[in-house]
């Protein structure tokens, strides 16, 4: 018989689930796994992984305050990712990787090989070859298509069929307009948490990958090392790694393990002085860096007066840095001080026209102005630039509303609750829309 004719094996406790939800049937969806060679229930298709990738994927980069802009530092994490990807059980994955330019310490990767590491982790690191372990894990999830069998799974177990954009609640006001809509499912669902037993054969497959292209596995013992004492002593720095990669004692353990006997003779590299000058513009900025964490910290608390002083810091250092003139403009909208605010955002859209969050900052702090037409201006630019936010939809609706355009508002709130129908905004909508006699 072929593998056509193979049933995926499955748990019992798992088959009872999917009894229960009336879904076994689903079952003919199986697929081999490129690195295990098994099959294994897999309704999510590689096409449709490529296409959650790119329909994703920038948004979440932009959350992120974009690419770094010194092109040196991101095509030194290119060639390092390509390297690695191009001896990986997947070599033909549209692969793209960059530096971007938030400040917490963290890497992640879309399922369709769109990968990330942010300044914050770059400034940990000590060699190449922790660089290298840290894109290999994160190649390593898209060869083992963790993210694709984890949606596999909700799909076969819940019976979903469709996942539509939510709008997060948020309690305090003030911070309504910080929260970045995302488009399609969302990058929160792309990039939840893996298992420890994904986190394990990622880890794995970043060592193999890193001994296939001549590194010193000591790389990821380094990387593991790094990670723990971040976790100990500053975990607030390192605490969307670990919501998203669980840590643990014991990938340390493994990765001593396995250089010590897998590959004892490796006689691979750490080319510590070529990882330190190629990110030396990072470097540079470590100060600047520590102040933002230190005060994207305070803001999570709610101290802005404090977050102030830590972003006003960081701008002594870095008067020009896109991240701290956005995290200030937030912060001075947090404040209440609208107008402050717009100055920093318009600031930082001067400072990197290409990036979009910008845009959407000014829209905001244009809209707490009352200057609504600026507001629409910037919200164009935004969508035309990053497509799929709903609340840039939303937000439209409200210039519109504001400016007493009621047929373009009402097309705005339409469009928002097409993707989102739960919640205040889109009670909002669907109020205007009733009231205006557009729904019945």
């Amino acid at each position: 018989m072929g593998n056509k004719n193979k049933i995926c094996k499955i748990s019992r406790r798992q088959a009872l689930k999917l009894a229960a939800g009336g879904t076994l049937g689903i079952l003919s969806g199986c697929a081999i796994n490129p690195v295990t060679g098994q099959q294994q229930l897999m309704l999510v298709s590689e096409q449709q992984e490529i296409q959650m990738d790119r329909q994703n994927s920038p948004h979440q980069f932009s959350a992120d305050y974009g690419a770094v802009q010194d092109s040196r530092v991101n095509d030194y994490v290119t060639q390092v990712g390509i390297s690695l990807s191009s001896s990986s059980h997947r070599p033909d994955m549209p692969y793209s990787f960059r530096c971007v330019n938030a400040n917490y310490v963290n890497a992640y990767a879309f399922p369709g090989g769109s990968i990330a590491c942010t300044r914050g982790i770059l400034i940990t690191l000590e060699n190449e070859a922790e660089l290298a372990a840290l894109m290999g894990h994160e190649i390593g999830h898209v060869n083992a298509r963790h993210t694709a069998s984890r949606m596999s799974s909700a799909i076969a177990v819940q019976g979903i069929v469709a996942i539509g954009v939510g709008v997060a609640a948020i309690q305090d006001k003030r911070l309504v307009p910080l929260a970045a809509g995302l488009g399609g499912i969302g990058a929160g669902m792309l990039l939840a948490s893996y298992s420890r037993s994904d986190e394990r054969q990622a880890d794995s497959l970043g060592m193999e990958y890193m001994d296939n292209r001549g590194y010193d596995p000591e790389g990821m013992v380094g990387l593991m090392e790094e990670l723990n004492k971040l976790h100990k002593s500053k975990p607030s720095f390192v605490q969307q790694m670990f919501a998203s990669h669980p840590m643990s004692s014991e990938r340390y353990d493994t990765a001593v393990q396995k250089r010590d006997t897998v590959y004892a003779d490796s006689k691979g590299k750490l080319l510590r002085e070529r990882y330190m000058d190629n990110i030396a513009s990072i470097r540079r900025l470590k100060p600047a860096i520590v102040e933002m964490q230190k005060g994207e910290g305070a803001m999570g608390k709610k101290s802005y007066h404090e977050a102030e002083e830590h972003f006003t810091n960081a701008l002594r250092i870095a008067p020009n840095d896109y991240a701290g003139l956005l995290l200030m403009s937030k912060c001075q909208l947090a404040q209440g001080k609208a107008r402050e605010g717009l100055l920093y955002a318009q600031r930082a859209k001067d400072r990197y026209p290409q990036e979009a969050q910008a845009l959407h900052m000014t829209g905001m702090l244009s809209l707490e102005n009352r200057n609504f037409r600026q507001a629409l201006s910037n919200f164009d630019a935004y969508e035309k630039r990053l497509p799929g936010n709903p609340m840039t939809t939303f937000f439209k609706g409200v210039s519109y509303e504001a400016l007493g355009n009621r047929e373009m508002a009402a097309n705005e709130y339409y469009r928002f609750l097409k993707v989102n129908n739960q919640g205040d905004y889109a009670k909002h909508a669907y109020d205007r829309l009733t009231g205006w006699g557009y729904l019945q």
